[in-house]
């Protein structure tokens, strides 16, 4: 039995044009320990689906069941405890603002009756693990959008939940501040041995912490499976988008430059080189340079690491006789190297 598992879920509200399907027969299965990414654009039906997690949402049809629970059959008490084993990262961090960080840290113990003493104890070793040291006093006014996170987060760990359900929790954080906090998701993830279902429409957060990912549209989902595999191997044209945003050029100047060698090399050929499997750690451009007599420049690229595999695209000029450029490029395909010419 896996850890956390939906079998055929709908999720359907009333609206003014009728019955609206927020989610719509999903099945999933998240195994204990997994980082779980859910992506998709929005109205997807992502955070619907959050919300079934935590109970927060009943399904219209299906069943939700985490650790052995069908959430559906839980009342009351019962909700309420198994709730406190669920901790949740929002977008907006919603903290209390006339509570200090500590105090913010505290709440969800004062809500669970702890005593005092235990509950600073807690949040001391809280502030430690997301490395607030020395901001246990500061009040959310005070702090920078990373750090409201990183309380957000010693908030959701408080009551040492079992699942941890980040609800789009670096969507409001620049590149930089996402980056640790996805560092620190990880390392949650490594030292306290949580589950964490990551919702996102960001492929950047998928590709950095998550080791599974399923993508929603229309409240479905359209594809699911290893990170690795996903993006090396996209099936739908939502997912093919996502993982193309992770590899297009940052800016346009990557473009230019591209364009620009084209004009200064009429005889040379600029082609795109795709690394879908475990080859982008490959030697293969140095190894087609000695065996054929050719030139190789890498004019752009971008290779990027999932948690078990490399991918990535590398625009390269190739210069030589045209039968040797041919053979370079056989070459290049026998390695499982995808070759496309740059238009």
């Amino acid at each position: 039995m896996s850890f956390i598992e939906l079998h055929h879920v709908e999720k359907e509200f009333s609206g003014k044009a009728g019955a609206i399907h927020a989610v719509a027969d999903v099945s999933l299965d998240v195994e204990q320990g997994d980082v779980y990414g859910i992506v998709g654009y929005s109205g997807a039906g992502k955070s619907t689906l959050v919300r079934l997690l935590n109970g927060l949402e009943k399904p219209s049809k299906g069943e939700v069941i985490v650790r052995g629970q069908n959430i559906a059959n839980l009342k009351n008490k019962e909700l309420r405890s198994f709730r406190q084993k669920v901790g949740m990262i929002f977008q907006h961090f919603n903290l209390l603002w006339s509570r200090t960080v500590k105090e913010n840290i505290e709440l969800p113990l004062e809500l669970a009756g702890v005593a005092k003493n235990d509950r600073s104890q807690r949040a001391n070793e809280l502030i430690q693990l997301v490395g607030l040291e020395g901001r246990g006093d500061a009040y959310p006014a005070q702090l920078s959008g990373g750090q409201k996170q990183r309380v957000g987060i010693a908030r959701a760990l408080a009551n040492n939940p079992d699942i941890l359900l980040c609800d789009e929790a670096t969507s409001a954080l620049d590149p930089q501040t996402t980056d640790e906090v996805l560092n620190l998701l990880e390392k949650i993830n490594h030292e306290l041995k949580l589950t964490i279902v990551l919702i996102t429409h960001e492929m950047h957060v998928v590709r950095k912490i998550c080791n599974k990912v399923a993508v929603m549209e229309l409240g479905k989902i359209v594809e699911d499976g290893q990170v690795s595999a996903v993006f090396r191997h996209p099936q739908q044209e939502v997912t093919k988008r996502f993982v193309q945003q992770e590899l297009q050029p940052e800016t346009n100047s990557d473009e230019q430059l591209i364009q620009e060698f084209v004009a200064a090399n009429p005889e040379g050929r600029i082609v795109t080189l795709e690394f879908k499997e475990n080859n982008a750690n490959e030697p293969v451009i140095s190894q087609a340079i000695r065996q054929f007599p050719i030139d190789i420049n890498v004019v752009a690229g971008r290779i990027r690491r999932t948690e078990d595999a490399s991918f990535g695209t590398l625009t390269v000029l190739l210069t030589g006789d045209d039968q040797a450029i041919s053979q370079a490029i056989d070459f290049f395909k026998l390695q499982d190297v995808e070759v496309t010419d740059f238009e």
